[in-house]
């Protein structure tokens, strides 16, 4: 039996990661598949239209035998981070392969270039010489390896593919990297085939288009009665923090590289957040950057909080055969199991409750139901018969 893992937003989930299941119960008969899920925040530093028990009674709806959180402090930061993270869950879950979407669809190529990003001073120099110009990272990484070898990596999937590679190698997991190949495109905001991107979905909920084409039922029937989170609901909350702390900016997460001034300049002179963030992205800090700069000021999420430290892995949800298969594991893994919410520290419980405090923001009347909800939440069970 293979054991295969994912790694997911599902921000929402689609007919894509339907279709991402469906090809990985083809290649892999009798598989069980274990998904790494970011849970309420995410790595562009937004918020997620569905709440991580959301996502993971879904994932197990349509085919996932395991749902694992990405913590926090991986899910919200830079690919290498984000992979870091997911990959050291992974392999503490004893998988043998990990299957991701690509553009390329081209493992052979992904692993020349991790490879080079790992071992090739050359590279390393070139990328330097690039990010002093003030070329933002992604790109001086596309350019430098484009340089090195005439290839071009610069879609998203192939980024993170290429860093999920990198943790493999400089970790020597035994674990074998499987593309599927991505059948949209990241960016595009107007196709209407059954099969589009989340960026897609996301657009068109918020200029009130039906997405039932897109999406499984379950997920249709959670979103089409929902409020739709967006970062500017937010705003308010971000201004306050940044001016609160104008002198300090510099010791949250993310903040880096002299931007805090760039962020003081333009705070008392944006009424929204996507204002602020055209004002303070340019060519040195992307979108995503400042966004995830954004939304570490909002939780008070500061560097000296901050290592690459796996604290724990949270269970979010099983079915029959996830059970069985955690409880043959669970004495080989290393890391502390969370299993509910008491199995926290008192630190992670603390910090637990303030991201989901903040999380409800947008929906202040409820935010004691959906505390008290965190406070005596468990694992999500799909029996067979469900």
């Amino acid at each position: 039996m293979n054991i295969v893992g994912i790694i997911a937003e599902y921000n929402p989930f689609h007919n894509g990661h339907l279709y991402h299941i469906s090809k990985i119960k083809e290649m892999y008969k009798d598989s069980l598949i274990v998904l790494v899920l970011s849970g309420n925040f995410l790595q562009r530093g937004t918020v997620s239209l569905l709440d991580k028990y959301e996502k993971t009674k879904i994932s197990l709806e349509y085919g996932i035998d395991i749902v694992l959180e990405l913590p926090f402090k991986f899910a919200t930061q830079s690919a290498d981070v984000f992979a870091h993270g997911a990959l050291k869950i992974l392999n503490e879950f004893k998988i043998d392969t990990l299957v991701f979407g690509s553009e390329s669809n081209d493992v052979e190529t992904l692993i020349k270039l991790a490879n080079i990003q790992i071992n090739n001073q050359n590279y390393n120099e070139k990328v330097k010489k690039l990010l002093d110009k003030g070329i933002n990272y992604p790109t001086a990484m596309s350019k430098a390896l484009k340089e090195l070898t005439n290839v071009e990596i610069s879609s998203p999937n192939d980024i993170l593919a290429l860093s999920y590679i990198k943790e493999i190698i400089k970790n020597s997991y035994k674990i074998n990297p499987v593309s599927i190949k991505r059948t949209n495109n990241y960016h595009d905001i107007e196709s209407n085939d059954k099969i589009i991107s989340a960026t897609n979905i996301r657009n068109k909920l918020n200029i009130k288009c039906d997405i039932k084409k897109f999406v499984p039922e379950k997920t249709y029937e959670i979103l089409k009665n929902k409020n739709i989170k967006k970062m500017n609901d937010y705003y308010s909350f971000i201004k306050y923090n940044i001016i609160s702390n104008i002198d300090s900016l510099d010791e949250y997460m993310t903040v880096d590289e002299g931007i805090e001034n760039r962020i003081k300049k333009y705070i008392y002179n944006t009424n929204s957040y996507e204002e602020l963030l055209d004002q303070v992205k340019n060519k040195r800090y992307t979108y995503n950057k400042v966004s995830r700069m954004l939304l570490h000021i909002l939780t008070s999420f500061k560097k000296a909080n901050n290592n690459n430290t796996l604290d724990y892995i949270r269970v979010l949800g099983l079915n029959d055969r996830g059970q069985e298969y955690l409880n043959s594991v669970k004495k080989k893994i290393n890391v502390p199991l969370v299993t509910k919410f008491s199995d926290f520290d008192e630190k992670n419980r603390i910090k637990e409750l303030k991201l989901t405090y903040i999380y409800n923001l947008d929906n202040i009347n409820k935010i004691k139901d959906y505390i008290k909800a965190e406070i005596h939440s468990k694992i999500i069970f799909k029996n067979k018969n469900d």
